[in-house]
């Protein structure tokens, strides 16, 4: 009786580890977008395509050649916050 309830115990893990294993693997890259903390409004932003297009057209209308939001000092990317909540989607 003891080793039919390893047994059985044993199925289960297995069969836990293979389904975690298959929603990993089901996970697509737009989920993993990286959230970006807005120190002067409290708030997070997930920095996703939109948000990477929002930022472009950030950049276009200030007449800035692109750079990466993270290569950016604090101070322009408060600059960017504070456009970017007066400019919705």
């Amino acid at each position: 009786m003891h080793r039919a309830r390893q047994f059985v115990s044993a199925l289960f893990l297995t069969a836990a580890l293979a389904a975690s294993g298959s929603v990993v693997a089901a996970a697509t890259p737009q989920e993993a977008s990286v959230r970006v903390y807005d120190s002067n409004h409290h708030d997070y932003h997930n920095w996703d395509d939109r948000e990477d297009h929002a930022y472009r057209g950030y950049l276009v209308e200030r007449h800035q050649d692109y750079r990466a939001y993270d290569r950016q000092t604090h101070r322009q990317q408060a600059a960017y916050w504070n456009w970017r909540h007066s400019h919705p989607d």
